[in-house]
């Protein structure tokens, strides 16, 4: 057996790179735990439109609701409580209906959220809100 017999009082040439996977492993951790964190607390302010490209016209529904709380329906005035009925029958007539929205300003956006939800329980998926250019 041969052993050294030189003194370690010499500069070592080598980096011990132990100690720095370590700390890249702890960012790797801290950044993959924190990540889906980050994406929930994104605040949007959403932009004014221009002036966008218009819905077809072949398989269209449109939905008004004035500033008192009327809705109507391609131009006929219809209840609240028959709007799910009215949507439901027209997605078994055309299965590609897009209902496109005409909100006044004044209504509240409960009212709204209460068109689109009769919307998505009869099974509508495409929706379009129409506003007007600045």
């Amino acid at each position: 057996m041969a052993f050294k017999t030189e003194s370690s009082d010499e500069a070592m040439a080598e980096i011990n790179v132990t100690p720095l996977v370590d700390v890249m492993l702890v960012l790797l951790v801290v950044f993959i735990v924190t990540a889906p964190l980050l994406t929930q607390a994104v605040h949007v302010n959403l932009p004014k439109t221009e002036q966008a490209a218009p819905a077809p016209e072949k398989h269209l529904l449109t939905v008004s609701i004035d500033a008192q709380g009327g809705i109507t329906v391609n131009e006929q005035a219809t209840a609240l409580e028959a709007l799910g009925q009215r949507f439901s029958d027209q997605l078994k007539g055309d299965p590609e209906t897009t209902v496109q929205f005409h909100a006044d300003t004044a209504v509240p956006y409960g009212k709204v959220a209460q068109v689109m939800a009769l919307a998505q329980h009869a099974g509508i998926t495409k929706l379009a809100f129409i506003t007007q250019e600045q």
